[in-house]
């Protein structure tokens, strides 16, 4: 139960990849909003939050292992009946089974050093959230429904959803790196030839700060190839508090929204925007479950073809978003206004 030691603890990230090809608009516009919510609404106390982006003047780049590594002490102070909190804006991509392995495609997320943080690192980590405790994420990146391994899904691609059939929005840029890109890209820095799998690249490069989901082949580090070792069949996950909010569907992509079509004149991130608009409208606590949906259908009737999914234990799908207490909706009037000028 929650109370008075009750701690509410936030990683922030938001990678807009300033400078490169693959720049991105309203990634950073994102965290700004979601930690003035934070703090307005559902009472984290500034400190408690870190805020990871590549703006100009960042303290802590989000690179591979600044983003592991804040996630990682987040986790550790963690006790039973904390609530956890991580946001991520910025691409997302779908990573192919690796040499021997059989399966679909998986999610990973991009930070500014290309050192994917992938379903299986997710997975990892709510598995070491303490009993008791909740630990929810939201990412408005392409691909990312399922992007904590073996979650349960709510609402998504195969239970509560109704995909409309077209859109009316016009072309946007997509929160979304194709694996070819990554791979070269990666090619580029690690000198393999881009036929190698990413996972040869990431161990190569970046030793142990690279993903879990690769060092399973037994990669050496020191840029030979990993082993071929099919990786051990997964086991079942206990039950967990993870609480996963994605953007879109697997096979979707998530809208970086430009400023010009954003009324506030900022840009922004198409779901963020529409989770900021479902808060703002509603003072009560909303459950996870009652979010999504709002927020699926918000994005609807401003035309975007990317649908939200939510993935968590059945409870968690009823439970209240970020545990917000009754007392605490007086509060909401202030939550965010940087993001509620922004909405579409």
């Amino acid at each position: 139960m929650e109370g008075e030691t009750t701690k509410r603890l936030a990683t922030l990230v938001g990678c807009n990849y300033v400078g490169t090809r693959y720049e991105l608009r309203g990634c950073i516009n994102d965290v700004d909003a979601v930690r003035d919510t934070l703090v307005a609404r559902f009472g984290f106390a500034p400190a408690d939050v870190a805020v990871l982006t590549d703006g100009r003047g960042a303290e802590v780049l989000p690179t591979g292992a600044n983003i592991r590594r804040a996630l990682a002490d987040m986790v550790a102070r963690a006790a039973p009946g904390d609530v956890l909190f991580f946001h991520y804006s910025g691409h997302g991509t779908l990573v192919p089974p690796h040499h021997g392995d059989s399966g679909a495609e998986e999610e990973a997320i991009v930070p500014t050093d290309f050192n994917l943080i992938t379903d299986v690192d997710f997975r990892q980590l709510v598995d070491r959230v303490p009993p008791g405790a909740s630990f929810t994420i939201v990412s408005d990146s392409c691909h990312s429904g399922g992007l904590i391994d073996q979650e349960k899904e709510q609402i998504g691609p195969s239970v509560g959803s109704d995909p409309s059939a077209g859109s009316t929005a016009p072309a946007r840029t997509a929160r979304f790196l194709p694996y070819g890109a990554i791979l070269d890209h990666l090619s580029a820095v690690s000198g393999m030839p881009s036929s190698h799998h990413v996972a040869d690249h990431l161990v190569a490069l970046f030793g142990a700060d690279a993903s879990a989901k690769f060092h399973v082949h037994g990669g050496s580090g020191n840029g030979s190839t990993p082993s071929t070792t099919p990786a051990p069949a997964p086991t079942p996950p206990r039950p967990d508090e993870g609480i996963l909010l994605s953007g879109c569907q697997t096979n979707e992509t998530s809208a970086d929204v430009p400023a010009y079509e954003a009324s506030g004149g900022k840009a922004c991130g198409a779901f963020s925007s529409a989770v900021q608009s479902v808060l703002a409208a509603h003072p009560a606590p909303l459950s996870n479950r009652e979010l999504v949906a709002k927020a699926r259908a918000v994005l609807e009737e401003q035309g975007f073809e990317q649908h939200p999914c939510l993935y968590c234990t059945d409870a968690n799908a009823e439970a209240r978003f970020l545990s917000q207490d009754k007392k605490e909706e007086t509060a909401v009037g202030a939550a965010s206004p940087a993001m509620s000028a922004a909405l579409l």
